[in-house]
């Protein structure tokens, strides 16, 4: 009977890794087909042929994509906004919640039911435009940090975790004469590493895939990121790439150009992400557990 079930487990295994790879797959094909599309020529492209593998590769599309100009700028914009935004998220959160995570400071409950209340009733988009545009943030690139300093729900998830690092080590430490600033950088976040590296994760990304805000905010085009690039050259059919000569528009199709911008702007959340992947579901998990 043991043998009959273990056999009976190990089918039931095989087929449920069956399914999530059918799904993985799934999941992989548009980006393969982006991919061999970028590095295909016009006439593959055109008659049809590209699916997942390159047909007459060529690397002209990256080419062009990397020579110009303006890609450039909005991939630096893009990269500055995900390296200082997500600093600035983290210190903020972590700051926030330290003191959040202590039951015995005042008015904590109300400060806790307000920020709660953020999650569920927002101002909408023209009281945050109204406030963005009194503060002299319009045209700034400050636009994209300061209004999305604080992620509620990221705030929660930092101090529950806060909560489950044991007193007794915060303890000896005032008895050693740290102060509460010291005990938060040099005893709590060090021990909170998994759960700081998955809201790190949340606001990088939040930070690289956003346009909206740059919509909204922004009319001066250098501050573009590259998400606002991207949605013009997709949706608009508008880049300022010029081909130099006639063999090379004859060889590159605009889809190439679309696929190779795209796959170039995914590439560095693929190169962060597995870095980070070890501490992702530790610190959602660790996070989720006080409350």
């Amino acid at each position: 009977m043991a043998v009959m079930q273990t056999k009976g487990e190990k089918a039931f295994s095989i087929f449920n890794y069956l399914i999530l790879g059918g799904f993985a797959l799934l999941c992989l094909f548009p980006f393969l087909h982006v991919i061999a599309q970028s590095l295909s020529s016009q006439r593959a492209i055109v008659s049809g042929e590209v699916i997942f593998l390159p047909i007459e590769t060529t690397f002209l599309a990256y080419k062009e994509v990397f020579m110009d100009q303006h890609f450039l700028r909005a991939f630096g914009v893009s990269v500055a906004r995900t390296v200082v935004g997500t600093f600035i998220n983290v210190f903020l959160t972590c700051l926030m919640a330290y003191p959040l995570s202590k039951t015995y400071i005042k008015g904590r409950g109300i400060i806790l039911f307000m920020v709660v209340f953020t999650m569920l009733f927002s101002g909408g988009m023209i009281p945050t435009y109204l406030v963005v545009r009194e503060t002299g943030l319009l045209n700034t690139f400050w636009a994209y940090i300061i209004p999305t300093a604080i992620s509620a729900f990221n705030l929660i998830i930092v101090k529950n975790f806060f909560q489950s690092v044991p007193a007794e080590l915060e303890e000896s430490a005032k008895m050693d004469g740290a102060s509460n600033i010291g005990i938060l950088f040099k005893i709590v976040i060090p021990l909170s590493m998994p759960v700081i590296a998955t809201i790190g994760l949340f606001h990088a990304v939040f930070h690289w895939n956003s346009f909206f805000d740059a919509v909204l905010y922004i009319n001066d085009r250098s501050l573009y990121p590259l998400q606002v690039y991207l949605r013009e050259l997709i949706q608009f059919d508008q880049s300022e790439i010029n081909l130099r000569d006639n063999f090379e528009q004859q060889l590159l199709a605009n889809e190439s150009l679309k696929a190779a911008a795209l796959i170039s702007s995914t590439i560095p959340i693929l190169i962060v992400y597995p870095f980070l992947q070890k501490y992702f579901v530790k610190g959602v998990m660790l996070g989720s557990v006080k409350g």
